[in-house]
C-alpha cells in the first residue's frame, strides 16, 4: 500500500504542467574545487605489468544488443589486440581479433587503441573476458541486456560534463552505487582541451583510467560536446573529435535498441538542417521506430533545446526549431542534454505553432511533447552555472545548480521512475523524481 501512494504521489506531481508550479531549489552548493585532480591521484594508476591494457571501455556494437566493442589503449606497442571470452571466468574459450591504430596531436603521440567488435552473443547473460597477455593480462566481465520486448525492465543511469574533478569522482562513485545497467552519457567527456599542448593527451588518457571502472563493465553510449572540439590558435590545429573517433569509436549520430527502449543520439556539432546527412538519417530513424517492440523513446543531445539557465541560453534553438515537430510527433518520451553546469528538467512543453503575427510566441502546454532534462552537471573544471532567468519560465519544472546524475528505471511499457541525485558533500541525496508515463501507451 504504501508503495502504491508514493507512486500515486509521483504519478500526481509528474502531470502537473502549470509553469507555476516550477520550482527553483534554494540549495546552496558547497564550494569544492574546481580543478582537476592531480595526475598521481590512485583513480589514474596506470595498470601493473609491461604494456598492460588501460583506458578499457565497452559499448553497444549492434543495433539490438546482441554485440559488443571493446576498446582499450596499450601504452608501449601495439601487442596482441584480441579478446578470450566466455559465459565462465574459468573457460574462456572463444578468441576474436580486434583491430589497432594510434594518432598524433600537437606533441602528444597516442598509445595503440584497440577496438574488437563480438557478435553473436546472447540475451540476458553475463560474459567475461580478457585482455593483454601473460602477467599483464588483465580481466573484466559485462551483461547483455534482456531481450528486446515493450515489457523489459531496464535501469540507465544517465551523466553529462563530467571531468575529471573530485566533484566527477564523487558523481561516478555515486552512480556506481545506483544500480544502472548502461549509461547515457550526454556530451563532454574529459576536458582535456582545459591543458595545453601535450597535457591535452595526457587528460584524456587519465580520464580513460578515471572511466574504466564503471566503463568497463557496462556500455556507455556516447555523445559528443564542444569539449570534445580540441583547438589550438598556437599552432593553428583544429582536431574535431579526434580523440572520440578513435578511442571511443562511435559515429557522431547513431540509435541502438536495448530492453524496451529506443534510443537516438544526435550530434549538436554536425550539421543538422534539412536534407543534411544528419536530417536525413533522423527522419528515417524515427519512422523505423516500433513502440509496440520498444514503447520508451529517448533521445540524447548535447546542447538543450529548453533551458532557463543563463549559461549558454538558446544555444540549442536552431536544432530545435529543425528538429522539435517531429518528436512531438513521434511522441519522444524524453530529450536528455548536457552542456550547461547545472541541473533542469521541463514540464511538456512545445513551441512548434510559433507564430508572431498571431500572438503565438511562447511555449505552450503539449500533453505529446517529451520531458526536456539538462544534466551537464557531472562536476567538471569550469565549475557549476548558477545564474538562471528570473522569473523562471513556465516550461521550467526544477532546476538546481548542483553537481550529480540521474537514473531511469523502466519498470514496463507504460511507466518507468526518473531520480536525480545531488552530489552533497559527499553524499548522495535524491532531489528531483517523477514517474514518467509512456507517450505512446
Amino acid at each position: 500500500m504504501l508503495l502504491k501512494f508514493v507512486l500515486a504521489s509521483f504519478v500526481l506531481l509528474s502531470s502537473i504542467r502549470d509553469g507555476s508550479a516550477g520550482m527553483t531549489s534554494s540549495f546552496v552548493r558547497t564550494k569544492w574545487p574546481s580543478e582537476d585532480m592531480p595526475v598521481d591521484h590512485e583513480v589514474f594508476a596506470i595498470p601493473k605489468g609491461y604494456n598492460a591494457p588501460q583506458q578499457v571501455h565497452i559499448t553497444q556494437g549492434d543495433y539490438d544488443g546482441k554485440a559488443v566493442i571493446i576498446s582499450w589503449v596499450t601504452p608501449d606497442e601495439a601487442g596482441p589486440s584480441h579478446v578470450q571470452y566466455g559465459t565462465s571466468k574459468s573457460n574462456l574459450q572463444t578468441s576474436k581479433e580486434g583491430t589497432v591504430a594510434n594518432y598524433t596531436f600537437y606533441n602528444y603521440k597516442s598509445g595503440y587503441i584497440h577496438h574488437c567488435l563480438i557478435e553473436g552473443l546472447t540475451h540476458n547473460t553475463k560474459y567475461y573476458y580478457r585482455i593483454g597477455s601473460g602477467d599483464s593480462a588483465r580481466d573484466f566481465w559485462f551483461q547483455t541486456p534482456p531481450t528486446i520486448g515493450p515489457d523489459t525492465p531496464y535501469k540507465f543511469g544517465i551523466i553529462g560534463d563530467l571531468g575529471q574533478t573530485f566533484n566527477s569522482l564523487s558523481t561516478l562513485e555515486h552512480y556506481l552505487e545506483s544500480g544502472g545497467q548502461a549509461v547515457l552519457y550526454v556530451g563532454d567527456l574529459s576536458y582535456s582541451d582545459e591543458h595545453e599542448f601535450e597535457d591535452v593527451g595526457l587528460r584524456w588518457d587519465t580520464w580513460g583510467r578515471f572511466a574504466e571502472k564503471s566503463a568497463a563493465y557496462q556500455p556507455w553510449f556516447w555523445n559528443v560536446g564542444n569539449h570534445e572540439v580540441e583547438f589550438m590558435p598556437e599552432v593553428f590545429c583544429v582536431a574535431l573529435v579526434e580523440n572520440v573517433r578513435e578511442k571511443y569509436s562511435s559515429p557522431l549520430w547513431y540509435a541502438v535498441r536495448r530492453a524496451s527502449a529506443h534510443i537516438i543520439v544526435l550530434s549538436s556539432y554536425s550539421a543538422f538542417v534539412r536534407y543534411s546527412p544528419q536530417y536525413i538519417w533522423l527522419k528515417e530513424e524515427l519512422a523505423r521506430v516500433d513502440r509496440e517492440k520498444t514503447p520508451w523513446l529517448f533521445v540524447i543531445v548535447h546542447k538543450p533545446l529548453y533551458s532557463s539557465n543563463v549559461a549558454h541560453y538558446m544555444e540549442g534553438e536552431a536544432m530545435r526549431s529543425v528538429f522539435e515537430s517531429w518528436f512531438v510527433q513521434y511522441k519522444v518520451d524524453a530529450v536528455f542534454a548536457g552542456h550547461v553546469h547545472a541541473y533542469e528538467r521541463s514540464y511538456r512543453y512545445s513551441n512548434i505553432d510559433y507564430n508572431i503575427t498571431g500572438g503565438r510566441r511562447y511555449p505552450v502546454p503539449d500533453t505529446s511533447a517529451p520531458i526536456y532534462v539538462t544534466i551537464g552537471d557531472g562536476g567538471n573544471l569550469e565549475g557549476l552555472a548558477s545564474s538562471y532567468l528570473d522569473p523562471q519560465p513556465e516550461y521550467s519544472a526544477f532546476r538546481e545548480a548542483s553537481y550529480g546524475h540521474a537514473t531511469l528505471e523502466i519498470k514496463n511499457r507504460t511507466h518507468a521512475v526518473y531520480n536525480w541525485y545531488r552530489n552533497d558533500d559527499g553524499k548522495r541525496v535524491p532531489a528531483d523524481s517523477l514517474v514518467l508515463l509512456n507517450q505512446y501507451w
